[in-house]
């Protein structure tokens, strides 16, 4: 049954489960006894929008690097440049909008990834390019450290990983279309009409959460010495330390993956677009199984999205100038990381509910630190030894980060 927007608003306002405010232990605010869809599904669309600003470069990396007449390595910094902003905006923005409705946020940064992406279109030099990219940077990590706490706003903590897995599917959407409709329209009519079609997901994105997201006032309040506090719990140090190992190897293989396919495995444009397209859908279908495996245990997801990884890394290096070793390894690369996201947010956010926007924030600033890493370590790589420096950066820095999760991730039933 359809509801109308002012039900799911009744139903958005909760109170906090406070009953001794002297109590030792930290307060855990009460969740909706029901699932806010709607609301959701608004947010899944904002992931889409800024995931996929945020991806186009690796499929337009050759194109955007002949145009602007710089290097591919040169060129990968546009992912760099958001990563390193974004690092630094997850975990201040929280800090500086925290007397600000949460839905009011969320919609300012949507306003920040549509200038992000007409700014794209027109860059004219790398500086140009890395500008646009520092606008992304700041509404990807605003948008990434909020939206964990907000699903643990809009759904029973039953449902809390089934409504992450939504939001974040809106990574793996945005993987089956960023790369290869990027790919295609590069090809088709040059590399900037990609992020034409990125800033129309940018309005639809808008135009849902603008009708959708109930009002949410602030309700953390996180502060400078909340940050330091929650770097004190050994378990979200642990959990921010794979992160940074685990999607820092990630990142240096995804990010020069067409420089791979193209130079040494030999694949054409349309072969190209075709991958990327297994790899978004590869994606789609690992988010799924990641959010299903993370209702049971977010150690198991983790932990099988890094082993594959590794192993499919070590398949690119011996074999990846066979065609059909590459177009097989890249689809099952993309799989293997849609558990990620949704393993590693129920892991940060199950850890501290108490300020889960505080927590978010690290981990995104975690995530983007990890992202700016692999692409600055798989750029250089990449420029010394060739396109297979992205797998050997990946599995450096996969293997201990998968090992660290398998020895010191939570186990279902332990406190």
């Amino acid at each position: 049954m359809l509801r109308s927007p002012s039900h799911w608003k009744r139903l958005a306002v909760s109170s906090t489960l406070c009953p001794d405010p002297a109590a030792a232990l930290p307060c855990r605010p009460a969740a909706p006894t029901r699932a806010h869809w709607p609301a959701l599904v608004s947010l899944t669309l904002g992931v889409f929008g800024l995931v996929t600003a945020e991806f186009l470069p690796a499929s337009l990396l050759t194109a955007m690097a002949a145009d602007l007449h710089v290097s591919e390595g040169a060129a990968g910094q546009a992912v760099t440049a958001t990563a390193l902003v974004g690092a630094i905006a997850a975990p201040t923005m929280p800090l500086l909008t925290r007397r600000f409705d949460r839905r009011r946020v969320m919609v300012a940064l949507t306003l920040l990834l549509l200038a992000s992406n007409a700014l794209a279109m027109f860059a004219q030099s790398l500086a140009q390019l890395l500008a646009a990219r520092v606008l992304l940077g700041v509404a990807l990590g605003g948008f990434w450290s909020m939206a964990a706490a907000l699903a643990l706003r809009l759904a029973p903590e039953t449902l809390f990983a089934r409504a992450m897995a939504l939001v974040l599917s809106g990574v793996s959407l945005a993987t089956v279309c960023a790369a290869p409709v990027g790919a295609w329209m590069g090809a088709m009519w040059g590399w900037r009409s990609a992020f034409v079609a990125a800033g129309g997901v940018g309005l639809a994105a808008l135009a849902a959460q603008a009708w959708a997201l109930p009002p949410l006032p602030p309700r953390d309040q996180p502060d400078l010495r909340v940050l330091g506090e929650l770097l004190r719990r050994p378990k979200v140090r642990v959990a921010l330390l794979s992160v940074l190992l685990v999607i820092a190897g990630h990142f240096a293989g995804f990010t020069y993956v067409r420089p791979l396919m193209e130079h040494v495995a030999g694949l054409s444009v349309g072969a190209v677009s075709g991958v990327l397209l297994a790899y978004g859908v590869g994606g789609f279908f690992g988010n799924l199984a990641g959010g299903w495996i993370a209702e049971r245990s977010e150690r198991h997801a983790i932990v099988a999205g890094g082993a594959l990884i590794v192993l499919l890394a070590a398949a690119l290096l011996l074999a990846g100038r066979w065609p059909v070793v590459t177009a097989l390894a890249v689809p099952a690369w993309g799989f293997a990381f849609g558990a990620f996201p949704v393993g590693f947010q129920t892991w940060i956010t199950r850890a501290a509910p108490d300020h889960a926007e505080g927590a978010g924030g690290l981990l995104v600033a975690a995530f983007q630190v990890a992202i700016a890493t692999g692409a600055i370590g798989g750029g250089l790589l990449v420029d010394r030894i060739g396109a297979l420096g992205g797998p050997a950066f990946a599995i450096a820095a996969m293997l201990p980060g998968t090992l660290l999760a398998l020895r010191h991730g939570p186990r279902p039933g332990r406190a």
